[in-house]
């Protein structure tokens, strides 16, 4: 035999594959790729991933092994394959290679998110010779719910809320057949089998009728539906019904924030939006986020309708593509979706035209999944339910993405990515339990390498959405195996947030500075752990001294930061009212910029001028007046000094009409002076006095905001390129207790981290990006989790992670939280 001969010499492998390759057809892949190369053995489901033993030719397992990561599955993630050679059973082992049932044991296996119905399972659909014809439930392997319907590990159809619908024959045939597309996809199902529609009238009493004709009925009238979906009830109106739309923005409470829109498919889309590669491939994809996009130049009818796109492509079918302008009042932009299940799919098709679709609940509550709930809780704002017998088991909305100057800003992270792992830049020597902020609630659990966010959950300010985020935290531990040793939470002493965690025994605690959780999560969401100067710019979070921060410019690590400038801080009169009256900041602000005598002729005065005096007064008492240094605070006041806004009915509505206001041809800047200190000092109130002496001009508001937006650049690398030279020597280093000295300012750290909501203003992050990477910076932005407090639990999973690893005494120090030094510490509960 020549040197070039095969050998078929056996062998046997056993291995382990991690990572998320349940849910995936990964099993049906091994099986096929082992029975195409003549092995025998099996694969088969654990705690722990795939487990599998292979035996043939040791010619035919170095290609199994070879040949195993590189065909994947596109839905599998791998993150480890161990294999072991082990001895060769020959006849013992049996022949021919098979799906084993699935073992208990350890429980470290990765849950796949929810997945959009794939091209095949569509097509199946509309297809009158198919036996799932217009079957609201159709699935396979590629496709169909995971996370949401997932109760324990693993993952199989008895641990799903499919558990409850047995399999008919013809289905379970598919099941068994690994030459199917439907092999061991878990939620396979048919008319006959699986879970069916039904129509409830708002008190929760059957419907007679065909729920899906009968539910089109209704919003085709002007009627609000309630529609199960994922990971959630969602509520429906016509989006061409600008009368609709208006019973839903009354009924929900929600006066002015837009609404997303759900079209049949891309082309619709492109008749809305602006739609580019970027934004064809996110609609597209297997999470099918919201994409908030540019919308088309607007054309409005006399009776209040938008016709943008109408008779595009062909079309010329009127009304079949308007929008309400109620739908998203004053907006340029609108966020749209494409139907990710196959129930969305029939109602797209048979109402022939976008409709609003938008969480199921009132105001900032968690989204109602629980049909009971569903029924208390909305009934009252809905018409009919157009519901089904399948349990969601996990809620998770819908996730938000803005395209915006040519980069995708994660603004909301949930169904379609959560709950899929990220990496840690360093691993958690312990298992981490991160409690997040207040605003845009989640939480976050770390093991190893791994951290697991939580789809989003809202504002924890009441007792739902408290229940939401502990009923989310046991889920968690269950469902990867995590018990927390180490609880990071915020520094702000009020969070409901903070007070779980402090309720919790038997565990170490680590509290987290807001700004440095941002940074932290900026450098987790890249992959590194620092130094770097962090711009951490956002509404309001908890200072270190005391004070409301929200326009820091830090240097930081995951272990620690030094505070080296930030904007100077101004009252904030009345605390929370000013964040809902931004004229009230426009107020103090003025104030501090003409010390106290701001010019005659401004409007946002004599709007306001009855109640002006008082809350002057109150700014400079200093009586429920926080000082403040927020960049977000500093754009509401700017907003009503422009004529935008006085009042705000949703979080950042005057910052993003200022925005939106600017003219992009715009290069002049407000000069602004950055006082040598330590920490250095933006001076704010150089923006506002160009802000007023260009109004007082009759300079054009949209170029006022686009001078603001390009001065707080130029201010923003001016103190970058200070620091990274040595100046503003700020407040002690933070970090772990006896831990290492950390980065300070004039170490020459040319890396920029840029986090806080105020980020997902477009304009201002992709200016600020070209000028600092004009002076030579390497620029961080957030690709993964949202700059936003939706981000901020991951941030301080990352720094709990970092302390724990370079503590020498964990558990032992006798103080936790942060000092008035930037100092964080662990301490036992």
């Amino acid at each position: 035999m020549s040197s070039g001969d095969r050998t078929d010499e056996p062998a046997r492998v056993r291995i382990r594959v991690e990572g998320i390759v349940q849910g995936v057809g990964f099993r049906p892949y091994v099986h096929s790729l082992a029975r195409r190369l003549a092995l025998s053995g099996w694969v088969g489901n654990d705690g722990e991933g795939v487990f599998i033993e292979a035996e043939g030719a040791a010619e035919d397992i170095a290609r199994f092994q070879r040949d195993l990561p590189s065909q994947a599955p596109p839905l599998a993630v791998i993150d480890r394959i161990s294999a072991t050679v082990i001895p060769v059973l020959g006849e013992r082992g049996g022949r021919g290679f098979d799906i084993a049932g699935s073992r208990g044991g350890g429980r470290a296996t990765l849950i796949s998110p929810d997945v959009a119905t794939c091209a095949d399972c569509l097509s199946e659909l509309f297809d009158p010779a198919c036996r799932r014809y217009r079957h609201p439930f159709v699935n396979c392997t590629n496709c169909g719910p995971r996370f949401t319907i997932v109760r324990d590990v693993p993952y199989d159809r008895r641990t799903t809320t499919m558990a409850s619908f047995p399999m008919c024959d013809a289905c379970a045939a598919e099941y068994r057949d690994p030459y199917d597309r439907r092999f061991h996809a878990q939620p396979v199902c048919c008319l006959d089998c699986g879970p069916a529609l039904r129509l409830l009238d708002r008190h929760g009493r059957a419907v007679e009728g065909d729920p899906l004709r009968q539910a089109v009925a209704v919003l085709r009238s002007g009627g609000v539906v309630a529609v199960k979906g994922l990971g959630g009830y969602h509520l429906a109106v016509d989006a061409t019904d600008a009368a609709a739309v208006r019973v839903l923005r009354s009924r929900k409470h929600r006066e002015d924030k837009p609404f997303a829109v759900m079209v049949a498919d891309l082309a619709a889309a492109r008749r809305l939006c602006e739609v580019g590669p970027d934004a064809e491939r996110l609609l597209t994809g297997a999470a099918r986020p919201i994409v908030v996009l540019p919308r088309r130049a607007a054309v409005v009818d006399p009776h209040g309708i938008d016709r943008t796109g109408v008779g595009l492509d062909g079309m010329g079918a009127g009304e079949v593509d308007a929008v309400a302008v109620e739908v998203a009042p004053g907006e340029d932009r609108l966020g749209i979706m494409l139907p990710y299940t196959p129930l969305h799919h029939l109602l797209a098709r048979e109402l022939a035209r976008p409709y609003v679709l938008t969480s199921g609940n009132v105001s900032d509550e968690p989204i109602a999944y629980r049909d009971g709930d569903a029924v208390d809780r909305l009934g009252g704002l809905v018409d009919v339910f157009l519901t089904h017998d399948r349990e969601i088991h996990a809620r998770a909305e819908d996730s938000v993405i803005v395209l915006a100057g040519g980069r995708e800003i994660p603004v909301r992270r949930s169904r379609g990515f959560a709950p899929g792992p990220l990496r840690l830049p360093l691993t958690a020597r312990r298992a981490v339990l991160a409690c997040g902020a207040e605003v845009k609630s989640t939480f976050c659990l770390a093991k190893g390498e791994h951290a697991f966010l939580s789809p989003h959950i809202g504002d924890l300010e009441n007792y739902e959405t408290l229940r939401s985020f502990t009923d989310g935290v046991a889920h968690f531990r269950r469902l990867f195996d995590v018990a927390p040793r180490l609880v990071a939470y915020d520094a702000h002493p009020e969070y409901l947030s903070t007070k779980y965690a402090l309720g919790l025994c038997g565990v170490d605690l680590v509290a987290v500075q807001h700004h440095h959780a941002h940074i932290a999560s900026c450098l987790a969401d890249a992959g590194e752990a620092g130094p770097v100067i962090g711009v951490a710019f956002d509404g309001t979070g908890y200072g270190a001294d005391g004070t409301l921060w929200g326009g820091e410019v830090l240097v930081a690590d995951l272990a620690g930061f030094t505070r080296a400038g930030h904007l100077a801080a101004v009252p904030m009169p009345g605390g929370a009212a000013a964040v809902r009256q931004p004229w009230r900041m426009a107020a103090a602000h003025l104030d501090a910029a003409f010390d106290g005598a701001p010019p005659e002729g401004l409007a946002v005065w004599a709007r306001n001028a009855s109640r002006w005096d008082k809350v002057v007064a109150v700014a400079r008492s200093g009586v429920n007046s926080p000082l403040t240094s927020s960049v977000g605070r500093l754009f509401d006041a700017v907003a009503a000094v422009c004529g935008i806004r006085d009042s705000v009915t949703y979080e950042g509505q005057a910052a993003v009409a200022l925005e939106r206001l600017a003219d992009p041809a715009e290069k002049g800047a407000y000069p602004v002076q950055v006082e040598d200190a330590a920490p250095l000092v933006i001076r704010g109130d150089d923006l506002v006095r160009g802000v007023v002496r260009d109004l007082l001009d009759g300079v054009d508001p949209a170029v006022v905001s686009a001078r603001f937006h390009n001065g707080l650049v130029a201010a923003t690398v001016a103190v970058c390129v200070l620091v990274r030279d040595g100046a503003g020597q700020g407040s002690g280093r933070g970090g772990a207790a006896d831990s290492r000295p950390g980065p300070g300012p004039g170490c020459g750290v040319g890396t920029v981290a840029l986090s806080g909501g105020v980020f997902q203003n477009g304009l201002l992050l992709g200016r600020l990006v070209r000028a600092l990477e004009g002076r030579g910076f390497r620029v961080l932005t957030h690709r993964r989790v949202p700059p936003n407090d939706g981000g901020i639990s991951f941030g301080q999973a990352a720094v709990a992670a970092a302390l724990d690893a370079v503590s020498p005494d964990t558990g032992t120090t006798d103080t936790a939280s942060t000092d008035t030094a930037g100092r964080s510490g662990i301490s036992r509960s």
